[in-house]
């Protein structure tokens, strides 16, 4: 993984914490990527909330950088999420699945879904929602708690990979 890529990061949550998008769980999911949104070499720069995963684009000065980054920001969302549903162990399913993004077009993709993400899931339950629409339990609604991107991709780049037309 090279400093210059974002890279898009996956964590699901057990079963039994799979209430991430109630209001008292979203509302510490939200503070707890606010407060390690920035640090040493990493960046949480979109995100999405899901009931049972997470979805973020992140940039990270390398592995171990977004490896103690993702640890960081998923401890404080454990703690948090146990201390809401009033239970005590793991909160995440597994290991996070991280993909460098190295493209334009790949960053493009990977900001459209995460953004886009609670539009799939309505339609997998059979509901629409105005395409137009900002899921309120994401990044697009909730800027003030990433940061800002450093790397090309992520401020000029990802639009050249934009469809044209």
């Amino acid at each position: 993984m090279a400093a210059r890529n974002p890279v898009h990061v996956t964590a699901r949550v057990r079963d039994e914490a799979a209430r991430l998008r109630t209001r008292e769980c979203f509302r510490v999911v939200l503070h707890a990527i606010g407060a390690a949104r920035e640090r040493d070499g990493f960046r949480i720069v979109h995100f999405t909330v899901q009931r049972n995963h997470l979805h973020a684009i992140v940039e990270a000065r390398d592995e171990v950088a977004l490896a103690r980054g993702v640890q960081a920001v998923s401890i404080r969302i454990a703690r948090a999420i146990n201390r809401v549903l009033g239970r005590r162990g793991k909160v995440f399913a597994d290991r996070y699945h991280a993909h460098a993004l190295r493209t334009p077009t790949e960053v493009a993709n990977a900001i459209s879904y995460v953004l886009g993400n609670s539009h799939v899931h309505a339609a997998r339950k059979g509901r629409t929602i105005h395409p137009e629409a900002v899921d309120p339990l994401s990044s697009a609604a909730n800027r003030n708690f990433v940061a800002q991107p450093t790397t090309w991709l992520l401020r000029i780049g990802w639009m050249c990979g934009l469809p044209s037309g």
